[in-house]
């Protein structure tokens, strides 16, 4: 009997463990809800630009201030996870988005030579600031067909050599080449795998480390792991300020370490990961933070674009200021300062 008593009694708190877990999740509010006053404001502000509303200037800026009220309420709130959430947001604007902002005259190549063209990777030449200059970076879907084609904007082993290949010819021509990552990571298909995924990341990496022209990287959204970092090294990281990078996802890092994809295990698994754009220019893995409109990239991509046609202008005329032996040799620095900690 009192065995019994013993079992039903562990059940008993074992159950609520469960509900006190479950209660815990009902009150986690994700990002999609928190900004709904903005979306709200910012389909007024669109409806406003299409009018012929002769006060509509003053009512846009009306509604713009409204937008950063709302948003100063809602950024003491965003935890990491919410992060995650602004770096996938489905309207956040990707690769070709910048490249159609920034650039002129657009000219992708396609293939790797080897095997076929992945396009999860838009790779080609453009002109930007009166120069040439390759351009490079993860693209992902808007509609479910475009997504399926590129992948979700997770690359194949095809896409790093086709990345790589123009990079070699951006050096022979002496090129600067600008990559934007976005990615929520390599894909980790049989495929891929069969066709060298891990051996083409890292002789990238070999590579880029010894291409003797300026290279920059700019994190726009998702800055996933290896499938980041196989065009996401070189000379100078610029990252938007609500994007996010990391070894892995914060889903695969809960599923690794805990055995739980629960929301309460992702969420500790992203504040542990260090994966805010301060914390990781703080401690000097990014070297520039590009901010972002209230309400993220995807609320004013003008202002966004903007913002990173500034950050990108400054760094590209700082490299192109130095000789390639000055340039080769502070990568080499910049990378061996990487995880290198003092402790008193």
């Amino acid at each position: 009997m009192t065995r019994l008593l013993s079992l039903i009694y562990s059940g008993r708190r074992f159950s609520d463990k469960i509900i006190k877990k479950r209660e815990g999740m009902k009150e986690k509010i994700d990002f999609y809800s928190l900004e709904r006053p903005i979306i709200a404001l910012k389909e007024q502000i669109e409806a406003l630009e299409s009018s012929e509303d002769s006060n509509r200037r003053e009512k846009i800026a009306a509604l713009k201030a409204q937008i950063e009220k709302e948003w100063e309420k809602i950024v003491p709130k965003l935890t990491a996870v919410h992060i995650v959430q602004i770096a996938r947001h489905p309207k956040r604007p990707y690769t070709l988005d910048y490249i159609k902002a920034l650039f002129q005259d657009f000219m992708e190549f396609h293939g790797d030579r080897r095997f076929a063209d992945d396009p999860a990777i838009v790779a080609g030449l453009a002109f930007y600031k009166g120069q040439t200059v390759a351009v490079i970076g993860h693209q992902k879907g808007r509609t479910t067909k475009a997504r399926i084609e590129r992948n979700f904007g997770q690359p194949n082993p095809e896409g790093y050599r086709k990345a790589l290949r123009i990079m070699q010819m951006a050096e022979k021509f002496g090129f600067p080449v600008i990559t934007f990552v976005d990615t929520p990571g390599a894909y980790p298909g049989i495929g891929a795998e069969e066709r060298g995924q891990a051996e083409a990341i890292a002789y990238n990496l070999k590579v880029i480390s010894r291409l003797k022209t300026p290279i920059i990287n700019v994190i726009i959204g998702e800055g996933g792991s290896g499938g980041g970092l196989g065009i996401g090294f070189g000379d100078a990281l610029l990252m938007l300020e609500y994007a996010f990078y990391s070894v892995i996802s914060p889903e695969g890092c809960a599923a690794i370490l805990w055995k739980d994809q629960g929301p309460t295990a992702v969420e500790q698994a992203a504040e542990n990961l260090g994966i805010r754009a301060q914390k990781l220019f703080e401690l000097g893995i990014i070297d520039k933070l590009i901010p972002e409109p209230p309400g993220g990239a995807h609320i004013d991509y003008e202002t966004t674009f903007k913002n990173v046609d500034k950050h990108l202008s400054q760094t590209l005329k700082k490299l192109q200021q130095m000789t390639t032996d000055d340039l080769l040799a502070e990568r080499y620095r910049k990378i061996r300062r990487q995880g290198v900690f003092e402790t008193k």
